[in-house]
C-alpha cells in the first residue's frame, strides 16, 4: 500500500504523542511495529531536502525530518547547549536532556529519564522511564529492515559514561551497566556469579539480565599459539552480581539531582 504525506503525518504526530510507538512488550514479550518503520522509512522519500539552517549554522535535510519542537507545557527539560530533538521522538513529561545530545526519529524516551551530555539515541531505539543514560554514552539505532527489533532500555535501568549499545541490544529492568562496557549482536557476556555466559534470547539478540551489574572485563583466547602464549585477551563484558540495596543506593544519587 502507498503511504501517503497526510498518513505520515498522522504516525509521526502519532510517535510524538507516545500514542504509537516501533516497538511494544507484550506478554512479557518485545514486539516490532513493522509498519511504523515502514512509514518512517517512507518519509525519506517524500521529503526533499530544504534549507534548514539556523542563524550560523548549516543544516540540510529532508523536509519531512525538522528538528522537532517543544513548549513548556510538554513537560520536558531541554537544557541549553545545543541539543537536537528530531520529529518523531517522544519524550514524556519528566524527562531532561542534558547538552549537547541528539534522539533520532521514532526513540522513545519513557517518564524521568536523564539524557546526559553528548549521548546519542540512535532511530526507533527504546528507552524506558526512570533510567539515567550518563555522558558520551551511544544508544545505536536499528531503522532498517523494518522487521528489524531496536536497541530496548527497560525501565530502572543504570547506564555508565562511555557505553555503546548496539543492535537490538535488550538491557532488561534495573540492569546497571557500568562505564566503557560495549554490547552489540555478537558480545558475549560473562556471568560471573554462575559461571555460564548469557545465552540470547530465542529471537538470537542480546539480553542484559535484570538487575544485572555489568563491568568490562576480557576472556582468554582458547586455543594454541603465540596468541596464547603472548597472553592475549579478547573485551568481555561480565556480570559481577545483582544488584542488592547497596547498588540501588549508589544510583538513587540521581535522584537527587532532579
Amino acid at each position: 500500500m502507498e503511504i501517503t504525506l497526510e498518513r505520515f503525518n498522522e504516525v509521526i504526530e502519532g510517535l510524538e504523542k507516545g500514542e504509537i510507538r516501533v516497538a511494544e512488550k507484550k506478554d512479557g514479550q518485545w514486539i516490532v511495529n513493522k509498519w511504523v518503520k515502514e512509514v518512517i522509512l517512507a518519509g525519506f522519500k517524500l521529503g526533499a531536502v530544504t534549507d534548514m539552517s539556523q542563524g550560523q549554522f548549516p543544516f540540510f535535510d529532508k523536509a519531512t525530518f525538522p528538528v522537532r519542537p517543544f513548549k513548556a507545557e510538554d513537560g520536558v527539560r531541554i537544557v541549553p547547549g545545543g541539543s537536537s530533538i528530531r520529529r518523531g521522538a517522544y519524550l514524556a513529561p519528566g524527562s531532561i536532556v542534558m547538552p549537547p545530545a541528539y534522539i533520532n526519529v521514532g526513540a522513545y524516551v519513557g517518564e524521568g529519564t536523564m539524557v546526559d551530555s553528548h549521548v546519542t539515541i540512535g532511530s526507533c531505539a527504546q528507552v524506558g522511564k526512570h533510567i539515567h543514560i550518563s555522558a558520551a554514552t551511544q544508544i545505536g539505532g536499528v531503522l532498517e529492515p523494518a522487521g528489524a527489533m531496536p536497541t530496548i532500555i527497560e525501565d530502572g535501568a543504570f547506564i555508565g559514561g562511555n557505553c555503546g549499545i548496539y543492535e537490538g541490544t535488550i538491557v532488561e529492568e534495573g540492569a546497571v551497566v557500568a562505564s566503557g562496557v560495549i554490547i552489540t549482536s555478537s558480545t558475549a557476556i560473562f556471568d560471573a556469579t554462575t559461571g555460564e555466559f548469557i545465552r540470547r534470547n530465542a529471537d538470537g539478540r542480546v539480553v542484559v539480565p535484570r538487575n544485572a551489574v555489568v563491568v568490562s572485563g576480557s576472556k582468554p583466547i582458547v586455543r594454541n599459539g603465540k596468541a596464547l602464549e603472548s597472553g592475549v585477551h579478547l573485551y568481555c563484558p561480565v556480570i559481577v552480581k545483582y544488584r542488592d540495596e547497596k547498588t540501588s543506593g549508589s544510583v538513587q544519587l540521581e535522584d537527587l539531582l532532579r
